[in-house]
């Protein structure tokens, strides 16, 4: 198995769990959400990035939205239940999840924050999401990552 074929934790979570999933790699750092869809022949809009808040209360949130997306902080508070979201600072990304900018994966981060998902995702049989490391992308079924993580479905984008 070549370097780019070593599994990730999310990849090794997957397969403990017994869920059915399709995995990518691609050279290519730096390059935004929509050319990474492009890269894998897949639809921007079935390509999800991991965003971490923090809330006025000082809790985290993750939300996932379509790479083409652009996370709505107002509706996104609303769905969280609090008054106020920041984006959390790039720096404190990796002590409080394990993931670094690029390759932040909903599954398997430090801790478990409550996460949500746009509603569009149910539109697709199957979603892609990072795989836990820059050059890395998974493909499951939307249910699937509701097994394996708690999450909410809601409207997350700027219209």
């Amino acid at each position: 198995m070549g370097k780019k074929d070593e599994k990730t934790n999310v990849m090794r979570l997957l397969d403990e769990a017994g869920v059915s999933y399709q995995h990518y790699s691609y050279d290519g750092e730096g390059l935004d959400g929509a050319a990474i869809a492009a890269l894998l022949g897949q639809a921007p809009e079935r390509c999800f990035k991991t965003l971490v808040t923090v809330g006025r209360s000082g809790a985290n949130f993750v939300f996932m939205v379509p790479v083409c997306g652009e996370l709505d902080l107002k509706k996104a508070a609303k769905a969280a239940g609090e008054k106020a979201l920041e984006m959390l600072p790039q720096k404190q990304l990796l002590p409080l999840t394990g993931y670094v900018h690029g390759g932040c994966s909903p599954i398997g981060m430090k801790k478990r924050f409550p996460t949500f998902l746009d509603e569009s995702a149910v539109l697709y049989e199957t979603i892609c999401c990072s795989g836990g490391k820059v050059g890395r992308q998974v493909e499951l079924r939307p249910e699937d990552l509701h097994k394996l993580i708690s999450l909410e479905y809601a409207d997350l984008c700027k219209e």
